[in-house]
């Protein structure tokens, strides 16, 4: 690195941090609040201000008046006059300030430095990663740089405010529910479980034992945003080629034997489906954009979302293909640690672009082993994190997986098991393999579409 760098000033403003303080001292203990919403002792460049701010804070919030004397004597007691020079430093301060009206103008000057300052600092660690990193560990350097760009970014979002506000906005968006750019679910009590469906800045993860269909899962949600919603999404697959991938989607979206068109064994009538189907794939397809490198990493997903942005049509849905199969963001001592870092990527991937986030993934074996072959929260693979970082967890089972003479042969239950503030459920859809599909069971149309949806098995959930 320059060395002339090292000796740059960092951004700051003495004079605001004086005015912030002196405006404190002389009397104006009715800003002290509005300044506590807006600066932290930390966020003073000056040492000295640091210790003088703390000061005044712990007297406010003991209930004390806060003047020169009684801040001098906080200092006096925490033995911390002396690092800031005292009385003769406190006076000036306080005669500097004619008014204390602009007290909050002054803070806003304090906080943006502090801001600038950090730049520096997140710049400065950044360019360290490049300077000293392993350059066999590119990737994992970039994403780190990332994520502290991200974490910084994130400081401070948010705001205080009041119910009053907050009750006219929900009210606002339930007489327009949809106002919120929502991704829906093509099952529909599935998608009415969800409140209409996914939201930006989720995670959402699909978990199955193998081959139980949380891939078809997967394409049944992206095929339904691109072809049936004109919604742009970005499909990554660690597991299938572009080329499969295709022929599932054809299969599902034109009703025509999935194993047909794997060995081009088409009949005359897979023909005229496929015929069928070609102008509206045609039409939609290219909101649909597969991506079949095998590994991958957190930021070849964030270089394909912002290419798609680029080209005018962002993505309003992610799905990847699947968790276990990608590279973690960092080198760690086990496998749970670099899932656990994945997981928490791709949720701040949901949360940068704002879009719902679908990430499959495996199940342990522990569910086989159980008499009743139905999957568990706890059955997630690798990590708890999983778990932890994801909004919605929805985990695959059907019953003739394990016995292909079952009564519930066809069948597959949607067990919504984790709902970020919903409710869960378990819900049963018809799984057509042939097709590559989930779709809706069938109803007796004489049954009122309340009664259908009363099996539902609703639980309040707090998660």
């Amino acid at each position: 690195m320059n060395d002339m760098d090292d000796l740059r000033t960092l951004p700051h403003n003495i004079e605001a941090e004086q005015s912030v303080l002196g405006a404190l001292l002389i009397g104006a203990a009715h800003h002290i609040d509005e300044v506590a919403e807006i600066l932290q002792p930390r966020d003073f460049y000056r040492p000295a201000h640091q210790i003088i701010y703390g000061a005044i804070l712990n007297l406010h919030g003991a209930g004390e008046p806060v003047d020169e004397v009684t801040v001098l004597a906080e200092l006096d007691r925490a033995k911390e006059s002396g690092r800031m020079g005292g009385g003769p430093y406190l006076h000036p301060l306080a005669a500097a300030v004619p008014t204390a009206a602009n007290v909050g103008y002054y803070a806003r000057l304090v906080k943006d430095c502090e801001r600038m300052r950090t730049l520096v600092q997140v710049g400065t660690r950044i360019a360290r990663y490049g300077y000293e990193g392993d350059p066999s560990e590119a990737d994992a350097m970039v994403a780190r740089a990332h994520e502290d760009l991200i974490d910084r970014s994130a400081e401070g979002d948010g705001e205080t405010t009041t119910l009053a506000s907050t009750f006219v906005a929900m009210l606002d968006r339930l007489e327009s529910p949809t106002s919120e750019p929502l991704v829906p679910v093509p099952y529909q009590d599935v998608n009415a479980l969800l409140g209409g469906g996914l939201r930006p800045g989720q995670l959402v993860v699909i978990a199955a034992r193998p081959a139980v269909g949380k891939t078809t899962m997967a394409l049944d949600v992206a095929r339904s945003a691109a072809i049936r919603h004109d919604m742009p999404v970005y499909l990554a697959s660690k597991e299938m080629s572009n080329d499969e991938l295709t022929q599932r989607i054809a299969a599902a979206e034109g009703r025509i034997s999935f194993h047909a068109l794997k060995t081009g064994e088409l009949t005359p009538d897979g023909w005229d489906r496929l015929a069928k189907v070609m102008p509206r794939i045609s039409e939609f397809g290219e909101n649909l954009v597969l991506d079949d490198r095998a590994g991958g990493s957190i930021d070849q997903l964030r270089a394909g979302l912002r290419r798609m942005a680029q080209r005018g049509r962002p993505a309003r849905l992610l799905v990847l293909d699947y968790i276990q199969l990608m590279e973690g963001t960092t080198r760690s001592e086990s496998r749970q640690q670099e899932v656990a870092g994945l997981s928490r990527a791709l949720k701040l991937l949901a949360k940068e672009f704002r879009i719902p986030v679908i990430a499959l993934s495996q199940l342990n074996r522990q569910s086989e082993q159980r008499t009743d072959k139905r999957p568990v929260l706890s059955d997630l693979r690798d990590s708890g994190a999983i778990e932890q970082d994801s909004d919605i967890v929805i985990l695959l089972h059907r019953e003739d997986t394990y016995n292909k003479e079952s009564p519930r042969a066809g069948e597959a239950d949607v067990m919504v098991v984790k709902h970020r503030g919903g409710p869960t459920a378990t819900i049963t859809v018809a799984f057509q393999g042939h097709y590559s599909r989930f779709v809706d069971m069938a109803r007796d149309p004489h049954i009122p579409r309340a009664s259908g949806a009363a099996d539902l098995r609703l639980a309040a959930s707090d998660q």
